[in-house]
């Protein structure tokens, strides 16, 4: 596992994530560009984040004004990079060392390529530095 920082503004939005939804979060990425803020929540925890019928989360949303993304973290890196193609179909991932970089091929079903791509690169962007951060990916590629 990587090693990364949060910011002040960052923990006081886990703080603000775990007293509202009773899911434990990992990290948070405050992704201003896009107007998102990024939560990387423990294994298990996703109903709890979520809540019945979205309650939890929209709560979440509520209070801090900005749209939510939710992925669940694994130590695994193919599994994480699974979750964050969440809905997308993946089909296969390989992650392979080469010129030394880690990199990561993730073979997604050709209905759903846009959905890991997301609008403006939105998605793609999101998992390169999620992967990155927590577990040392420096490039996903999409076949």
């Amino acid at each position: 596992m990587s090693e990364f920082k949060l910011t002040t503004e960052g923990m006081r939005y886990i703080a603000l994530f775990e007293s509202l939804t009773g899911g434990m979060a990992r990290d948070c990425i405050v992704d201003e560009e896009n107007d998102r803020i990024i939560f990387v929540i423990q294994k298990g925890d996703m109903g709890a984040a979520i809540g019945r019928k979205g309650s939890n989360i929209n709560r979440v949303k509520k209070s801090i004004g900005k749209q939510i993304e939710i992925v669940e973290y694994s130590d695994d890196v193919k599994e994480f990079l699974q979750n964050l193609f969440q809905p997308a179909d993946v089909k296969n991932i390989m992650v392979v060392n080469k010129n030394n970089k880690r990199l990561a091929y993730v073979e997604v079903a050709n209905k759903d390529k846009g959905i890991a791509i997301g609008r403006d690169g939105r998605n793609i962007l999101k998992a390169k530095m999620l992967a990155q951060r927590h577990h040392g990916v420096d490039d996903i590629i999409i076949q």
